[in-house]
This record gives structure tokens, C-alpha cells and sequence, in this order.
């Protein structure tokens, strides 16, 4: 398995903004509902999202950078995974890379080399292009999987839906 680069908010400036401005601003009254349902949900599976604890709305270009050279697998795993929980559930601040060298090292990957990838401005120019890719293909959202190059599936599914995508990657002739 393998992720791939796509912001939410690729317009959003570099300093991120307030986190209570960015959610007024695209779910206006709605938010309070959207995200009970989402905590609910998160409850239902064992994740205790704190929506409450972010502070800032960050450009996640860096961030997607940092993912982009772990390697597919394991350890590419290991820094979707500790981001996640850095955002949230812990609420940390993704716009400062402090926080994200924090979250890498906590991954596996070096301090000094996640400080590297925080100053490459050719890799992020690569995570941009590679998003980009991704809404030419027209992809619009997340999650979005793509199954041996051949099946894209949009959105939350459950299990047997994924695998029914999965088999017909696999075994095209047969649909």
C-alpha cells in the first residue's frame, strides 16, 4: 500500500489559519453537528478525536512531503499514523516544524533528515505537483484508493465493498 499527496485546502496559505475561522468559514452552523457525528463515529472504533484541541488549520504541503519519503509500507504506515494522531487527537500545531521533525523522529525517520525535508523546496514542489495529478485524475476527496492502477473507489466504504474493488483489480475479466 501506498499514499499519496492530496490536500484538503490546497489554496491554504503557508502559516495555515485560526482553526475556528477555517471551520466557520466551510461549514458555518453545520460544524458543531459534522463533527459530533464524526467524534461518534471515531468512539464507535476507538478513536478519540479532540476536534476541540486544534488551534490552527494547517497547509499540509510540508506534512504530505515528510509522508512522501517514507517508505511505502511499514514505515510510510508509521508517519500516516503518528500524524494523524499529532492533529486529531493531540491537537498539535502542523504549521510549526518543530512539531512536524517531532512527529517524524516519533515515526522512525531521523530528526536531521526530517529537518532536510522540511527546507527542500524541490520536494515540496513535487508533493504540489503530485496533488495536483491527483485532482487532474479526477480525484475531489479523501479517502480516494486506487486498487492495482486499474479500480478507484471514492469515499468511506466498508470492508466488503473494499474487497469487492480489490477482487475486481485483480480479476477484471470476470466483471
Amino acid at each position: 500500500m501506498r499514499w499519496h499527496a492530496f490536500q484538503l485546502n490546497p489554496e491554504m496559505v503557508a502559516e495555515g489559519i485560526a482553526r475556528e475561522d477555517y471551520v466557520r468559514n466551510k461549514f458555518g452552523d453545520r460544524a458543531g453537528s459534522i463533527y459530533e457525528r464524526v467524534t461518534g463515529v471515531g468512539q464507535e472504533v476507538g478513536i478519540a478525536f479532540a476536534f476541540d484541541r486544534i488551534a490552527r488549520q494547517p497547509n499540509t504541503v510540508v506534512a504530505h512531503s515528510l509522508i512522501s519519503v517514507s517508505e511505502p509500507g511499514m514505515a510510510q504506515d508509521a508517519m500516516i499514523e503518528a500524524f494523524f494522531k499529532a492533529y486529531f487527537i493531540e491537537g498539535r500545531d502542523l504549521t510549526e516544524a518543530s512539531v512536524l521533525m517531532d512527529i517524524a523522529e516519533s515515526a522512525g525517520m531521523d530528526r536531521g533528515v526530517a529537518e532536510q525535508h522540511l527546507q527542500d523546496a524541490a520536494l515540496h514542489s513535487q508533493t504540489i505537483d503530485s496533488d495536483n495529478a491527483a485532482r487532474e485524475m479526477g480525484i475531489t476527496g479523501v479517502p480516494f484508493f486506487i486498487f492495482s492502477q486499474q479500480v478507484g473507489l471514492s469515499g468511506a466504504h466498508d470492508s466488503e465493498t473494499l474487497l469487492e474493488a480489490m477482487n475486481q483489480a485483480l480479476n477484471p475479466a470476470a466483471t
